[in-house]
């Protein structure tokens, strides 16, 4: 029996089994370290009994179904899983072939025949492992964490390279007879698992486009409620500046009518009222950032003569954050109002009625507005085919999951109610 050869296939045992842990991403520690050294060891002695007893021709029909069957077990074992330690083991079996290259080369150049083909296996088997290791194994290990369907998208092709493999070449001899259909197997299976991959990068690279412009334009609702706050808030500073010189007022318009200004002492009594009635706030509940916006979208409705009716009691130290209750009202309270606008511009009526506290740690809130009845439901959502529509829903669905709260939108009467808690 040739030693080179032996050794060459004990070299492709200890690649497959250490490779195998380090695609699989079993946690690093001395048990787990043992078993798998411990599987390797008996896979050797199996390999090397059965290679001096039967032949190398018996080891390559057996080693297959010993090697991978027994270390699947084993990393199934420590993984706490099944799919992924399969995969693991196909895909580092599929990496051994990396091996044949290298000494393909050395040998057919100097003609060393079968002997330097396994002797150059053997040499170029350590670089390879190190190098596999270092810069294949994290990406490798990254597609355990991605959904069953993607695993098993990945483990398809080494699975049919194996099985093609033992079919083709160990268990029979269709490889080297140059059978049409052994041939062009591989190749085949290699186009359409190329051109699935490209529609699956394109289809995953459209949706990462599309997340990122909604991100984009989240990004700038919250900026821009965040301005309409900080303006809101100068406006009530302004408040209070016109309360504390109210004394400064009452002098001049004393001193207007003194003099017989009346007309004057009228004119300055209009434009004060016009710059406090301007940055009114009512106050609705102690949280501030509420009042500000559930002011500011009291007065879009006054504007429009669509009624809106708030209850809150909603706290000043509120759990929810203060960007977060922004877009969460800001984009529930817009929806509503451009509803009732769509059937004021039809002649139709609209009303807004808005329900929101906050008791022992759980935050509430109820919408209820006039709608149309020709709103399309996907999974309890409302959706929109109209451009640049239908981010406001996704962000208050998104708030309240942050929050690992329940939404629900429904419609009732000509009514759509939306129901926040968490």
């Amino acid at each position: 029996m040739n030693m080179v050869s032996w050794g060459n296939a004990a070299s492709a045992v200890v690649f497959g089994a250490v490779l195998s842990a380090a695609f699989c991403g079993i946690r690093r520690t001395r048990l787990n370290g043992l078993l798998v050294t411990g599987c390797t060891a008996v896979l050797l002695l199996l390999q090397s009994i059965i290679y001096f007893r039967a032949g190398s021709d018996t080891v390559r029909l057996i080693y297959p179904l010993i090697a991978h069957f027994l270390l699947t077990a084993v990393l199934c074992l420590l993984n706490k899983k099944i799919l992924w330690p399969a995969v693991s083991v196909l895909t580092a079996y599929l990496c051994c072939q990396i091996r044949r290259w290298p000494a393909l080369f050395v040998s057919t150049i100097f003609s060393g025949g079968p002997v330097m083909q396994n002797a150059a296996e053997l040499v170029v088997t350590v670089p390879i492992l190190l190098i596999l290791l270092r810069f294949a194994a994290p990406s490798v290990r990254s597609v355990s964490h991605s959904t069953v369907s993607v695993q098993i998208q990945f483990g398809l092709v080494p699975a049919l390279y194996c099985g093609f493999d033992f079919l083709t070449r160990i268990c029979t001899k269709h490889y080297w007879e140059g059978i049409l259909a052994a041939e062009e197997f591989m190749p085949f299976v290699y186009s359409v698992t190329y051109l699935v991959f490209v529609v699956r990068a394109s289809a995953e690279g459209r949706m990462r486009s599309q997340l990122e412009q909604i991100r984009k334009i989240l990004n700038l609702q919250v900026a821009q409620a965040v301005r309409e706050i900080e303006v809101l808030r100068e406006s009530r500073q302004k408040n209070r500046i016109y309360s504390h010189d109210l004394r400064h007022h009452m002098q001049y318009l004393l001193s207007c009518i003194e003099n017989g200004r009346f007309e004057t002492a009228k004119g300055y009594i209009r434009e004060v009222c016009s710059e406090i009635e301007a940055g009114k706030i009512t106050v609705y509940c102690e949280n501030e950032t509420a009042n500000l916006i559930f002011s500011a979208f009291a007065e879009k409705a006054k504007s429009c003569d669509i009624p809106m009716k708030i209850q809150a009691a909603i706290l000043q130290d509120t759990a929810v954050s203060e960007s977060d209750l922004c877009v969460l009202l800001s984009n529930a309270l817009e929806n509503a109002l451009h509803a009732c606008q769509r059937r004021k511009e039809k002649g139709l009526s609209g009303t807004i009625e808005v329900s929101a506290y906050e008791k022992k740690g759980t935050f509430f809130l109820q919408i209820v507005n006039s709608c149309e009845a020709d709103i399309t439901f996907e999974n309890g959502i409302p959706v929109t085919s109209h451009a640049g529509h239908g981010i406001g829903v996704r962000s208050i669905c998104a708030v309240v999951e942050k929050y690992d709260g329940i939404y629900a939108f429904s419609i009732k009467d000509d009514k759509f109610i939306l129901r926040v808690s968490f």
